[in-house]
């Protein structure tokens, strides 16, 4: 090989090496991610009164009801520039929902339980939604509607106490989820939408609606009813440090749906279902308000559940600008990342970047897919997922397949790379479908095969 030759190609692989170079930088937008979190502060810390629960009549026994207690100590909170409410060590029953005021934070001491009833009729009719349906249904036990600066913070537990009751209701629930998908997609008013007694669908724990400012930090969650935390249609939320023992049925860890700017870190997932679902509305719903679920950084969370971040199924008002980054496993998951709509839903996902998680053993470790299980009540919707980024991603095992994209024909999952991925085993390594612009770097699936340090004479090829 001449000389000349040898030059050219030297030069050719130091241009490739900086295209790549530059496209790597492009893979990770962390400006992107650095200006989202500069928009996330959470609540007010200023709040100047501080007041315990215990002036106001509540008693940690276990057995008295503490609701009006909680009620009483909130009130004027606006008016006194915010409050703080102490809730010491005890445990405080509540008999029906705790309703949220606006500059308020309740702090809860180590030791300090909110033990909420199992009674259904606790719990009136307010307005909220169900799996991406807006309507009426059993008030969340904790509910904040149209708020601002709230905070639920301390090292306490929030105990939902709903293993005799609504744990027992999905069974049930057939009749009316199907109803309220009927009513979404023929367009029915919210106000007709009314559910609750024998209708079986279970209330969420924590509900934010319509509020901005919020924070929950430390607490630990178990025993609810249905998903734990639900961010509807919020922004500038912080879920900070909260610690889960939530197995019971479709316990979601959290929730965001139709929200903005949130940022989850520091987070022990342990629950029955997912760990994070992202959302932003079910079908004609999602399609009419179209507010999408957007600008959310996930980092340093530890997943241990049915899936780790999930987004969709219901997506229809699009999800974009999605951030997981060092995040760890506690324990199983079935799918490590998990992207799932199909054509009832329609909606998109755009601009979702990985960098930095680990999995031990899972069925699928990054699994997208347009072709969901729906009603197949409008079937021609297909989503456009586009603009995925992946820069370190690994597990100790995939029993089923390690990187599963299932596009559609008319709406193939485009702009796609990965980069450093690493599964020890996996009974299929990749399964791509109606896939464009897929690009794979340094990518090692059922372990790595060794580059010899020298090559013997008789393999060598002579230059001529």
């Amino acid at each position: 090989m001449n000389t000349l030759f040898r030059i050219f190609l030297l030069l050719c692989a130091i241009l490739v090496s900086s295209e790549e170079s530059m496209k790597a930088d492009r893979v990770y937008d962390k400006d992107l991610r650095d200006s989202i979190l500069a928009n996330i502060t959470g609540a007010s810390s200023t709040h100047a009164k501080k007041v315990s629960v215990l002036k106001y009549g509540a008693k940690g026994d276990g057995v008295s009801d503490c609701r009006d207690a909680f009620t009483k100590a909130m009130k004027g909170a606006d008016e006194m520039g915010g409050v703080n409410i102490m809730v010491p060590a005890g445990v405080y029953f509540m008999k029906g929902p705790l309703i949220l005021q606006s500059n308020v934070s309740i702090e809860l001491d180590e030791g300090a339980v909110l033990k909420f009833s199992s009674d259904p009729e606790c719990y009136p009719v307010v307005n909220t939604s169900w799996e991406g349906t807006y309507l009426y249904n059993y008030s969340p036990f904790i509910y904040g509607y149209r708020l601002h600066d709230v905070a639920i913070i301390g090292k306490g537990t929030i105990d939902g106490n709903a293993m005799s009751t609504f744990a027992t209701w999905k069974p049930n629930q057939k009749i009316a989820q199907m109803r309220s998908r009927y009513m979404n997609h023929s367009g029915t008013d919210v106000s007709e939408r009314v559910f609750g007694n024998g209708d079986w669908l279970r209330p969420h724990l924590i509900q934010f609606y319509d509020c901005r400012n919020v924070t929950l930090e430390g607490v630990k969650i178990i025993n609810s009813p249905f998903w734990c935390v639900h961010l509807l249609m919020s922004e500038n939320v912080i879920c900070r440090s909260l610690r889960y023992d939530a197995k019971l049925v479709n316990n979601d860890g959290i929730d965001p749906e139709s929200s903005r700017y949130v940022l989850i870190e520091n987070i022990c997932f342990d629950n029955g279902d997912d760990n994070i679902a992202i959302k932003s509305g079910r079908d004609n719903d999602g399609w009419t308000i179209a507010k999408p679920c957007e600008n959310i950084v996930i980092r340093n969370c530890y997943f241990k559940g049915l899936h780790g971040v999930v987004i969709g199924s219901e997506m229809s008002g699009g999800v974009r600008n999605v951030f997981v980054e060092d995040c760890d496993y506690a324990g199983y998951c079935k799918r490590g990342i998990y992207v799932k709509t199909n054509p009832d839903r329609g909606g998109y996902v755009k601009n979702l970047y990985v960098r930095n998680c680990r999995f031990d053993e899972v069925e699928d470790l990054f699994y997208v897919t347009s072709k969901y299980a729906g009603e197949g009540l409008d079937s021609d919707h297909f989503s456009d997922i586009e603009g995925i980024y992946v820069d370190g991603l690994s597990c100790n095992k995939a029993s089923q397949a390690a990187l599963v994209f299932q596009g559609t024909k008319q709406k193939p999952i485009s702009d796609v790379v990965f980069n450093n991925i690493n599964v020890g085993e996996a009974k299929i390594g990749v399964s791509f479908s109606d896939t464009k612009n897929v690009s794979v770097g340094e990518c090692h699936i059922g372990g790595t095969v060794d580059i010899p340090t020298q090559i013997s004479s008789k393999d060598k090829i002579f230059d001529r």
